[in-house]
């Protein structure tokens, strides 16, 4: 499946838990009813995965844990809070990067309208760029 293919599922499914859940819940709910949209779409989904940090000469197995992984090529990350400010999109970055993957979705469901409270990060040879989708 193509990447612009796939973030459009992804986002459907996201929209699809948004429309029943709306705004107000934990992360932790958003989840499982995210991940449960994208497995009835047929897509490959890995929740909860460790990525390995290397401190100086030792690695540290659960440095970072990802919220879901899709098709072994999207990470999402997914929030409940306030507003989406520069740390999300930082924590986001470190996983793009430490994963060496091309493609993240910040999505935060504590909005009203779900397409307000999404990001789409781009990796382009070292540089990341960010996407509001209520905008691009």
């Amino acid at each position: 499946m193509e990447e612009k293919e796939l973030t459009g599922n992804i986002i459907a499914a996201a929209i699809e838990v948004h429309r029943h859940l709306g705004p107000g819940l934990l992360e932790s709910a958003y989840q499982s009813c995210f991940v449960y949209e994208l497995l009835k779409r047929g897509l490959q989904v890995e929740e909860g995965l460790t990525l390995p940090l290397m401190y100086k000469t030792i690695q540290v197995h659960t440095a970072y844990r990802l919220d879901v992984l899709v098709e072994n090529k999207i990470i999402v990350e997914l929030k409940s809070v306030e507003a989406l400010n520069d740390v999300h999109t930082a924590q986001l970055l470190t996983y793009l990067k430490a994963s060496d993957k091309r493609i993240g979705l910040l999505i935060n469901f504590n909005v009203i309208l779900l397409k307000d409270g999404i990001k789409r990060l781009l990796a382009r040879k070292g540089n990341y760029d960010v996407f509001n989708e209520n905008k691009n």
